[in-house]
């Protein structure tokens, strides 16, 4: 029954808008292209930065450089307890949604998922965002040039997010063993 429902959610959302469309008078279809004309240009826009990215992080993962700066900030993250198998996660995270991911499931595959580094990737990746992307995004699709308060902030956040989830997971397995 979800599934029957989920499947048709959609159609009955655009078979509701057009018919709203034609309650109210508007030329639904000269509405749609318009918008699909802004997508389209938003999209041109923003290639040029989603570009930036790709080539970021590719150079990253494959030059060496994450596993370079894990290396370098292991001391640290030993003396605070926070498990070093998962840096890679927090360095990459508020750069790309697809390279996270993928350290993500190289973790889960490696540890396991119901592991105490597994259970702590799973957090953050629900917990954190994929921050200069989207700061890329919503920013360049509207002209905003200057965003240095919106990124300390934001990777404020993520550092937080990271932070409480190494902490309630901390919390989690010492409570339950």
């Amino acid at each position: 029954m979800v599934n029957y429902i989920s499947a048709a959610a959609i159609p009955f959302i655009i078979l509701g808008i057009i018919i709203y469309g034609l309650i109210e008078k508007n030329k639904v279809y000269d509405s749609f292209l318009e918008g699909a004309k802004e997508g389209i240009e938003i999209v041109f826009k923003m290639f040029p930065t989603l570009v930036g990215i790709f080539l970021a992080v590719g150079a990253l993962r494959s030059s060496g450089v994450i596993e370079l700066i894990v290396k370098i900030v292991e001391p640290m993250t030993k003396m605070l307890s926070i498990p070093s198998e998962i840096m890679p996660l927090a360095l990459l995270r508020p750069i790309s949604g697809s390279a996270s991911m993928a350290v993500a499931v190289d973790i889960m595959k490696n540890y396991g998922v119901d592991t105490f580094v597994g259970l702590i990737t799973s957090t953050i990746m629900g917990s954190t965002e994929t921050t200069f992307y989207t700061i890329a995004i919503y920013t360049s699709a509207v002209g905003i040039k200057k965003t240095r308060g919106i990124l300390v902030a934001a990777l404020l956040a993520d550092f937080a997010g990271m932070i409480a989830s190494v902490i309630i997971w901390r919390i989690m397995s010492t409570s339950f063993c």
